[in-house]
Order: C-alpha cells, then sequence, then structure tokens
C-alpha cells in the first residue's frame, strides 16, 4: 500500500529537504529522473525521434530544461520550447533560473513560444517526444494562452509525453482537470512525479492523463518521513496484506451467514448477482430474500431462499439495496434491517431511499453496527444535497464527507474508487476501469464485500480488497480482450475469485 500526499504536505517536505540540502540539489535528481524516463520511452519508439522540454515558468520548467540537457549528453536530439523569453526571476525559482543558465553555457537556449503559433509549429513539425514541463502541482488556474495552444497541439498531434510531476492542467490532490469541462490538459504516457505519490494521480479525469505512474522520491526518504501521509494507494501489495487466511480447521459457520436483501418485480437479477458475488468470496452461507417473494437461483442451488420478512438480525451481514426497490414494503423492510442487523452493506435503492427519507438516514447514522455504503456519484450526490458535478470535483472529500455525517465507511465508486472512514481516513483503489461501466457489477461489488465483512473483515479493509478484486478482475478481462465494453456481470464473481486465488497462492 502506498502513501499519498497532498500538495501542502509535498511543500512541507520540499522545504525540509532544500534547507539542508545544496543549492539544486532536488533540481538535479529530479532532472535525472525525468531523463531516465524519457530515455526509456525513447527506445521504445521507431528511433530518430526528437524530444522537446516544454518549460513553464516556474521549476517544473527548470526540471523539464535540465532533464533535456541531460538527454542530448546521452546523445539525443533534445531542444526546448517555453512559454517565457527569459529565465524565471523568481526566488521561489531560482533552481530553475539557475538551470537556464547552465543549459545556455552548454548551447541549449529554449526557444520563446511567442504570442503566435508559428514557433510552435516549427517545435512540433517533426512529432517529438515531449517532456511537459508547462505547470506543476501549483497549480490552480486552467490553461490558458499559449500554454492552452500548445497542449491542444500536443493532444491532436497525439504526440508521446513524459509529464513532470503531474500534467499540466490536472489538480494533483482532486484528479479533476482544472477548470472542469471548460478547462484542457495534457495527455501523458507516463508521469514522472517528485518526492511522493499525490492522490489526484489515481482518481477521476486524471486516469485518462496520466499513464504510468513513476515516483522519483529523490532520495529524501527521512524528510519524507517526517511528514504523516495523507492517504493511502490500495494495490496488489496492499491486497496480498490483507487477504485473510483460513485454517485447515475450518466449517462454514466460521465464515459467516449473509443475507442478500432485494431484488424486487422486475429487479430480481440485481439480488442474484450480490448473492453469487457473496458465494464467491468465501460467505459460509448466503442466503436471498426479496419483498417481491421467494427468489431462487436456478443456477446456484447453493444459495439459500429467505422469507419475505426475515429476521434481520439472524445473518452476521445484511446487503441490502440491490435492485430493492422503492415500494413501502420496501422501505419496511430496509429500517428493519437498519435497526436490527449486525453488519450493513447499503447499496444502489437503500441509498436513494435513505436520501429521499430523513427518518431512515437518522436511523442509519445512529446504529452501532459496523456499516458499508456503496453509492456511485450520483447517489453520494443525493445522499449530501449536492449536484454530482460537485462530488465529483473532489471525490476524497466528499466520500470523507459522507463517512462522517453518516458514520459508516464509504465506498464512492468510479474511476478511482474512494474508500473513506468516519474519522477521516482514505484510501485510493487502484484497480477498476471502464469494463465496470455495465448494469450489475455494482451488485456483484456489494456481495463481494458483504462476504469479507461476514469473516469478520473490518469495513474499512472489506470495503478495499473487495473493490480492489472486482476492479482488478475487470481489468484483466478487458486486457485479454483489448476492450472494455460487454463485460458479463454474471461472470463477475468467478473472475474476482481467481484474482483472490492468485494472491493467496502469491501470484500478485
Amino acid at each position: 500500500m502506498s502513501e499519498l500526499f497532498t500538495t501542502a504536505s509535498i511543500r512541507h517536505i520540499e522545504t525540509r529537504a532544500l534547507a539542508r540540502l545544496p543549492a539544486g540539489t532536488l533540481m538535479a535528481r529530479a532532472a535525472d529522473a525525468l531523463a531516465q524516463a524519457t530515455a526509456r520511452l525513447a527506445r521504445s519508439l521507431a528511433p530518430g525521434r526528437p524530444i522537446l522540454a516544454l518549460v513553464g515558468p516556474g521549476n517544473n520548467g527548470g526540471d523539464a530544461l535540465l532533464a533535456a540537457l541531460r538527454l542530448r549528453q546521452w546523445g539525443f536530439d533534445c531542444r526546448a520550447l517555453s512559454l517565457a523569453a527569459t529565465a524565471p526571476t523568481l526566488a521561489a525559482a531560482a533552481d530553475a533560473a539557475a538551470a537556464w543558465r547552465e543549459c545556455a553555457a552548454a548551447g541549449l537556449m529554449p526557444t520563446p513560444a511567442g504570442d503566435d503559433e508559428t514557433a510552435l509549429e516549427q517545435a512540433l513539425s517533426d512529432s517529438p517526444i515531449i517532456i511537459d514541463g508547462l505547470f506543476g502541482i501549483g497549480q490552480t488556474r486552467p490553461l490558458q494562452g499559449m500554454a492552452a495552444t500548445i497542449t491542444r497541439a500536443v493532444r491532436q498531434r497525439e504526440l508521446p509525453v513524459v509529464a513532470v510531476d503531474v500534467p499540466s492542467g490536472i489538480d494533483a490532490d482532486r484528479g479533476t482537470v482544472i477548470g472542469g469541462t471548460g478547462g484542457i490538459a495534457i495527455r501523458a504516457q507516463a508521469t514522472v512525479t517528485m518526492i511522493a505519490d499525490k492522490p489526484g494521480l489515481h482518481t477521476g479525469a486524471a486516469l485518462d492523463h496520466v499513464g504510468r505512474v513513476l515516483v522519483a522520491p529523490l532520495d529524501i526518504a527521512t524528510d519524507i518521513a517526517a511528514e504523516r501521509h495523507d492517504g493511502r494507494l490500495f494495490d496488489a501489495a496492499a491486497a496480498a496484506a490483507t487477504l485473510p487466511t483460513r485454517p485447515r480447521d475450518s466449517h462454514k459457520g466460521r465464515f459467516g451467514h449473509v443475507l442478500v436483501y432485494g431484488g424486487d418485480t422486475g429487479l430480481r437479477g440485481a439480488a442474484l448477482l450480490a448473492a453469487r458475488g457473496a458465494q464467491a468470496f468465501g460467505a459460509g452461507k448466503t442466503s436471498i430474500g426479496s419483498p417481491g417473494g421467494p427468489l431462487f437461483d436456478p443456477g446456484q442451488p447453493q444459495l439459500m431462499v429467505a422469507p419475505e420478512e426475515p429476521a434481520f438480525g439472524a445473518f452476521d451481514v445484511v446487503v441490502i439495496g440491490c435492485g430493492l426497490g422503492a415500494s413501502p414494503p420496501a422501505a419496511a423492510r430496509l429500517a428493519q434491517a437498519l435497526a436490527q442487523a449486525r453488519a450493513l452493506v447499503v447499496d444502489a435503492d437503500a441509498l436513494t431511499m435513505i436520501a429521499n427519507d430523513q427518518a431512515l438516514a437518522q436511523a442509519l447514522a445512529h446504529s452501532t453496527a459496523p456499516k458499508l455504503l456503496t453509492p456511485h456519484p450520483l447517489e453520494a450526490a443525493r445522499l449530501l444535497g449536492v449536484p454530482a458535478d460537485a462530488v465529483q470535483s473532489d471525490r476524497i472529500e466528499a466520500a470523507q464527507t459522507l463517512a462522517a455525517r453518516l458514520t459508516c465507511t464509504v465506498l464512492l465508486k468510479g474511476a478511482g474508487s474512494i474508500v473513506a472512514d468516519p474519522g477521516g481516513a482514505w484510501s485510493i483503489i487502484a484497480a477498476g476501469g471502464p469494463a465496470l461501466a455495465s448494469g450489475g457489477t455494482g451488485d456483484v461489488l456489494a456481495g463481494l464485500a458483504g462476504a469479507l465483512l461476514a469473516q469478520r473483515m473490518d469495513c474499512t479493509a472489506a470495503a478495499c480488497l473487495a473493490a480492489w478484486t472486482h476492479g482488478t478482475a475487470a481489468d484483466r478481462w478487458q486486457a485479454r480482450r483489448r476492450w472494455s465494453g460487454g463485460l458479463n456481470p454474471a461472470d463477475l464473481p468467478a473472475l474476482a475469485r481467481d484474482v483472490l486465488a492468485g494472491l493467496n497462492e502469491g501470484c500478485e
């Protein structure tokens, strides 16, 4: 599990390091890391392509320019294009100014982009490999003027890009394109992020811009360790460490009884998918109940049928909401589950009813049982009483707010799913993609999480492991077919179980 640091935390680390190191040390190390990553990219492409450093006004520009000098010394054809005609003069960019002087002395002077596009057209005419040093983690305003023009030109030509720290135009804390739908950002094949990893590289729109993320710690481990991380990236290593083991002397009673309650008329498949997910992830027993009457899965005879009005407290975990509908009986069963269940996974229609009924929301918030909510962005927006765009503009904050308000663990689904607990701790799931954009995949996820809760895993660990395994299963399915459409949600339980089996065998 990798540690994630916000921009404020990175600044604290950087300040400590700069205070004890000779001037220019961090920039020199950053340039080395950039040059190595760019050289690897260049060697993977047709030989002879030049390298163009895009040089912004700050230290990111200095990193890019100095990396270009390193690459030229290694034999690459390197040039530079700058937003400004002269070196930076701000005290905050003193290292960048020194880099400009070093490069000028070596004969690598950036060409000013100017106010027209002539210099830009010439610089891009031979399809160079780009080092994006326009702006970094301190950027708060949308790309404008020549910076936006350069970004559009690079994107239109689909040029290969190595980004410095963060692709220009991407919010390093939130993963959004700065400026929203009116903004623009660089699309990179690789992002070399300095000092430590950032949350905005792993969630939201950023996932279509960052490419492969490479962390360059710049040999300042002591300074990094002195700053408490802000969040975590839940990856394969974290999943392997989280996976519970089973003693050989086991029986089904040790692994819990999950009730999946939902699947009203016309929506019955949703509950069946969730129940299959629970069974695939090792629940000792799985039952299905529905306000629409008995629900039986002939393809899965091991799944038991619960009564229409079950004793919710008799089960170790209740997964409620998948295809539940919004009828009066459904609302009554939800209220009973919130009052009686020993542990809860709340999904789909149950979330909508809670958003629309203050009494249900209060019952959820006051319940002392372990509770996991699994909303997609629109469901989270309803629960928070805000537009969906507001959720997506800061996914981490939205998940934290919802977790605190309803005293639940929240799994906010989407690109770079967020898991937040009521105390404010959060993780980003390093798995999942467009193959999951199909009705029914979320029902499977709810069942997976329910099974892990039934095996006495805490809510945060269950949410992270279920989401990572679910996402990885879909990612592998997509990689095998080289297309993201058409994943059958009914196949997901077995695919996810295979991912877990690989972890258990040490295959990750």
